[in-house]
């Protein structure tokens, strides 16, 4: 494990939070003219503060050019993949391919299921995980019909369709061994931060990833490593992620009125993270 080669990007990671929704939508529009290349903003449906995640999504989509949005990470127990599936995909379409699908197998589930959601246990958190990509996927495939008789999930017949104009990666924003495996088994990338996944820790969940992609035959290095960062690491400490541990999407947590950081982000930050990792890789 180590330096994966990929482009490195920067973005912001925020909360929907309503009652600052104007701060919001400035620091998107700053976000987005600054030359930062993500917008991450959680999806925690049960949070009355909070926006509904897909919602915002659309509505930021609209008033965006550049920056790729993406729920960091979907709430699966509260999101029927198969109609998050007709959601992404109809996002991606209106957006220009700029969508890209966390998902989480379920969190806080006293919260959960107080909305109307299932209570699932570790084992049938993690099936309804992989059974969800399979429903995604073949959805958004272009075969007749999709059928999937899962342990969690059922579809018998269901249309594919709308399609979305190019493949949209799916990230898995997982901390446990068998979730890391089952991430490099099946997705495009890992979604972590560094309140659950502090740096030290970063190698060890890294190789649980990598090991799942090499037993599933997959290689290791195509599976991009996203990381929402504490803000006070400085650009050296950024640059050694990139270099060891493979992490190439760097997030910013950010408070919705916080747009002299997210400036700072991309104009200080960001530059010296790129040439940093740049020289090390040509020498």
């Amino acid at each position: 494990m180590g330096d994966y080669g990929h482009e490195l990007k920067f973005g912001i990671f925020v909360p929907p939070e309503a009652a600052r929704h104007h701060a919001l939508l400035r620091l998107v529009q700053q976000a987005d003219q600054s030359g930062l290349d993500l917008l991450a903003i959680q999806d925690h449906p049960y949070q009355p503060a909070f926006f509904d995640t897909w919602t915002l999504l659309s509505y930021l989509a609209a008033g965006t050019r550049n920056l790729t949005l993406l729920p960091a990470v979907a709430n699966l127990p509260l999101r029927p993949p198969a109609v998050l599936a007709r959601g992404a995909a109809t996002l991606s379409v209106l957006s220009g391919g700029r969508l890209e699908l966390g998902l989480g197998a379920g969190a806080f589930w006293d919260a959960i299921e107080a909305m109307g959601g299932p209570r699932r246990n570790p084992r049938q958190a993690l099936t309804g995980l992989r059974e969800a990509v399979a429903i995604l996927r073949g959805l958004w495939g272009e075969s007749d019909r999709t059928d999937i008789y899962g342990e969690v999930y059922q579809l018998d017949g269901a249309k594919p369709g709308p399609l979305p104009p190019q493949r949209i990666p799916i990230w898995f924003g997982v901390y446990g061994p068998r979730a890391l495996r089952l991430a490099g088994e099946l997705a495009d990338g890992w979604l972590g931060g560094v309140t659950y996944a502090p740096p030290a820790k970063l190698p060890e969940l890294m190789a649980a990833v990598d090991a799942g992609a090499r037993d599933a035959g997959r290689v290791p290095a195509l599976i991009r490593r996203a990381y929402v960062i504490d803000p006070v690491m400085p650009p050296p400490q950024l640059t050694d992620l990139a270099l060891t541990t493979g992490v190439s999407e760097f997030l910013l947590p950010l408070a919705p009125d916080d747009e002299w950081a997210a400036t700072r982000f991309a104009t200080e930050t960001a530059p010296a993270v790129r040439a940093a990792v740049a020289a090390a890789r040509a020498g």
